[in-house]
């Protein structure tokens, strides 16, 4: 067998294993509902990772203030993700800082941050959920391994069943899709036939 094949296979049982994850999918459903709700309020969506992990909270994004699969209006979200923020903040008070200062300065009650991390245990974005709670910001954690400090932190946490951060972040993006779909199905239901 190939390496192509058997990370195919290996991708295939991560993924198994989160479909028959049933608190997962719980908790999906609920980081769904709160997304909602949050937009249902006028609240807006702030997310945040480093690496991979911010790339995937910039494509969840701009997914909500572009679009998915048809024309719909935006939805208030942004990724800290502005370098000149980013550069100021690591430079002035440390790379620790970087996303707890954006929620401090942006966050209000009824925003929701989404904090990524494979391990659940970046220090920056820990700090970003210390920052949302105390802001009154919902946070739901898209965690991996055993969760990490995070998944005790945030309000609603996914923790994709694996230990390897690549399988992790395959996961997270479909996880990412699979709520901006929820968000758009009950928000623009005439986008949808079924």
């Amino acid at each position: 067998m190939t390496f192509i094949n058997s990370a195919f296979l290996d991708a295939q049982e991560t993924l198994k294993k989160t479909i028959e994850d049933q608190s997962f999918n719980e908790s999906l459903q609920s980081a769904i509902s709160c997304l909602i709700n949050t937009f249902k309020s006028d609240g807006r969506v702030i997310s945040c990772g480093n690496g991979g992990s911010l790339c995937d909270s910039m494509h969840f994004a701009e997914e909500l203030t572009g679009r998915y699969r048809k024309d719909r209006k935006p939805l208030g979200a942004v990724s800290i993700a502005d370098p000149s923020h980013m550069s100021c903040v690591a430079n002035d008070f440390g790379y620790e800082f970087v996303f707890s200062r954006f929620v401090e300065g942006w966050g209000k009650a009824g925003d929701c941050l989404l904090a990524i991390s494979t391990s659940g245990n970046s220090e920056n974005v820990i700090k970003a959920v210390e920052m949302a709670k105390s802001k009154k910001v919902k946070t739901i954690g898209l965690l991996g391994k055993d969760g990490g400090k995070l998944k005790d932190l945030v309000d609603i946490a996914l923790i994709v069943p694996s230990q390897t951060t690549d399988r992790i972040q395959e996961i997270h993006i479909k996880c990412i899709h699979i709520m901006i779909e929820g968000i758009e199905r009950k928000l623009f239901p005439e986008n949808y036939s079924h």
